[in-house]
């Protein structure tokens, strides 16, 4: 893996502009994408065949989670719906289909063991779900402000929910009390002059050894009605609950870190989109990138095949484009 030498590898025009995308896991070729066409994708990237999963009611879908085998898929909708998805068969067809949420579902995670579903949305509530029968197992208050994101810990026994004002707060699952809470302070900013606050955790993920959780978004803002200021990734420690960098661009790039990741080396990436796209690279104790890639359009998700290799970018102007870590296969 060579982060510098990070090349196109798939292009393909879905038509409509994309605001999710994830791989199927253990999988390099299958990408699941959110299009604003209000409907879910299947693409296999080496036929370029495409499969549509149709919603009952028309919405968009930011939030996407497999289970460890791969054969489920749960998507989560800004109609405040969760629904569980075959992810194989030509015309997949709803296997359950709940209420969760009052207004949108910002985010959906699948426990370690398949036990649980978390989702979060704009009623400012955690909820867990049964992933076997669908039926509600708690609810959990104690955010103000919309959630963003959500994510189980590695080891399954925490949980981990960002939100508007980034404010992450750790919960223990077994029992759904909050266990701590701290802000990424230089990720959301209230403007005086719109009266309203910009930034939120748009990305969140944990590293493999779940010894790390990176947040991203934006930061610096100088005008939150146009969303002008530069992107920024921010790493906790996850034992100590405290900050270690925050990794920005050199070159003042404009705009937000949409998607990111933290690859098992270390190494972390981020999908940059809103005054241009941009995949950035940066070593875990580098504050500023050591590689970036211009992308042809916005980027709006981003997620790492687990082969460590291959990264699939959700783009504004509807492509579906995949990239390789490493040198180009001599032709």
């Amino acid at each position: 893996m060579d982060a510098t030498k990070t090349h196109l590898v798939h292009d393909l025009d879905h038509k409509s502009p994309l605001i999710s995308c994830r791989y199927l896991p253990d999988s390099s070729s299958t990408v699941f994408i959110g299009a604003q066409d209000y409907s879910v994708w299947r693409y296999d990237l080496e036929t370029k065949a495409k499969v549509e999963y149709v919603f009952p009611e028309k919405t968009w879908v930011r939030g996407m989670a497999f289970d460890s085998t791969g054969k489920m898929l749960i998507t989560a909708g800004f109609d405040g719906r969760l629904i569980w998805w075959p992810t194989e068969g030509d015309s997949p067809k709803p296997i359950r289909v709940i209420d969760a949420h009052h207004g949108w579902v910002r985010a959906v995670a699948i426990s370690p063991d398949d036990s649980l579903v978390a989702s979060v949305g704009n009623d400012m509530v955690v909820r867990l779900w049964n992933f076997t029968d669908g039926t509600l197992v708690r609810e959990m208050k104690g955010h103000e402000s919309h959630i963003y994101n959500v994510a189980f810990h590695p080891d399954g026994t925490h949980l981990a929910t960002g939100d508007l004002t980034c404010q992450l707060i750790d919960w223990e699952v077994a029992s759904g009390k909050q266990v701590r809470s701290w802000k990424a302070e230089s990720l959301q900013k209230y403007d005086k002059t719109f009266k309203a606050i910009i930034g939120g955790f748009r990305s969140m993920t944990f590293s493999h050894d779940g010894n790390k959780i990176a947040v991203s978004g934006i930061t610096n803002v100088s005008n939150a009605f146009a969303g002008v200021g530069n992107p920024s990734v921010v790493v906790f420690d996850w034992e100590a609950g405290k900050q270690q960098i925050e990794h920005l661009t050199a070159k003042k790039v404009q705009g937000v870190a949409w998607g990111v990741k933290i690859h098992p080396s270390g190494l972390r990436i981020a999908a940059i989109g809103g005054r241009g796209g941009y995949l950035m690279f940066w070593k875990p104790d580098g504050a500023e990138e050591f590689s970036s890639l211009k992308l042809a359009r916005d980027g709006r998700d981003l997620d790492l095949a687990k082969d460590g290799l291959h990264l699939a970018v959700a783009h504004s102007d509807g492509h579906l484009r995949t990239y390789k870590m490493d040198a180009k296969a001599e032709s």
